[in-house]
């Protein structure tokens, strides 16, 4: 691969995607307010929180709420967990009415209680059912259906290319694999050697994901692997100056930089105050201090940080937190 091309855009039937970077879904983390922030700071595609394609075919309100795209959010992504392709063909009417840019099935959640029911990663068990599920949705809706996948259940059944061409000779646009088995859940090492193969055995764009927490570990990635793009999960969180941080290490542009303690606090108030104009400023405050950990992850004197972070119940307690912990440092 060139590095002269390393950032360009994704192209799938019907849809240009303008960037290769990714905001991963990430249940409890990729709400409204943080697509906002990462977008604002060059994210290219998002995509909701991951989401019960049953909970969808009951109707259930709070779970439609999550189908909502974020102020100036024009791609966005639905993520869905489900297990059969008759749970799929209830939820789609729900879901289109949300107008998503594509769909995406979840093919890699570890969650025991997403695996209980044959839905994230249990699908790795059954290719059959994988290309079930997709075949109903490309059939059934002219926007694009990806899928997301993990090496394997264990080890022992590293499947990730019969499941991959499983989704292909479905209809499945894009594929983007996870470089570790659902055993391995978060721990040890992506398996990058894993997303090479899957470049070289699909026609499809494969986004690599797994173990990109830095702009520089993105580039390694695309070069290694020869994927399409980058999906960033744990790497963003906290962090959503890693999408405008990443694109300049891809384009060779030596401007910028990392940023400083002021604008990551600055990041994370501007967070909070999108979360309360969504959910009210009671909740968001409430929701915030899990999003606080990743922004102060790293900071000298953190820890006191987010434990005074953990009284905080109005915007302005934050602000006051803040401004204290950055006057302190000097």
């Amino acid at each position: 691969m060139k590095t002269d091309c390393l950032y360009h855009p994704i192209i799938l039937p019907g849809v240009t995607i303008p960037g290769n970077l990714f905001l991963a879904p990430l249940a409890g983390i990729t709400d409204r307010g943080f697509r906002r922030i990462c977008i604002e700071h060059g994210a290219p595609f998002t995509y909701t929180e991951m989401v019960s394609g049953e909970a969808l075919a009951r109707r259930n309100l709070k779970t439609i709420a999550l189908l909502r795209r974020a102020k100036g959010e024009k791609l966005l992504g639905v993520q869905i967990f489900l297990s059969n392709p008759e749970q799929a063909e209830r939820a789609l009417p729900v879901i289109e009415k949300a107008d998503p840019t594509l769909i995406d099935l979840n093919c890699g959640c570890p969650v025991p209680k997403v695996v209980k029911t044959g839905a994230g990663a249990a699908l790795m068990r059954s290719p059959e059912t994988i290309y079930r599920i997709v075949s109903l949705l490309a059939r059934s809706s002219f926007r694009p259906i990806t899928v997301k996948l993990r090496t394997g259940w264990d080890s022992n059944t590293l499947n990730y290319l019969e499941a991959a061409q499983a989704a292909e000779s479905a209809g499945a646009a894009m594929i983007t694999l996870h470089g570790r088995t659902r055993s391995q859940g978060y721990s040890g090492s992506a398996d990058w050697s894993a997303i090479a193969k899957l470049v070289q055995t699909v026609r499809v764009p494969v986004i690599g994901n797994g173990d990109a927490f830095s702009p520089e570990a993105a580039k390694r990635l695309l070069m290694e692997t020869g994927c399409s793009g980058v999906m960033f999960a744990r790497g963003a969180m906290g962090n959503p100056f890693i999408f405008e941080q990443t694109r300049r290490v891809l384009e060779h542009d030596p401007t910028g930089g990392s940023p400083s303690v002021e604008e990551i606090m600055k990041a994370a108030l501007i967070q909070l105050h999108y979360t309360i104009e969504d959910k009210g400023e009671r909740v968001a405050c409430r929701e915030m201090r899990k999003q606080m950990a990743g922004y102060t992850k790293g900071l000298d004197g953190s820890a006191a940080l987010r434990q005074s972070i953990v009284t905080c119940e109005t915007e302005e307690d934050y602000r006051r937190t803040v401004e204290d912990y950055l006057s302190r440092r000097g």
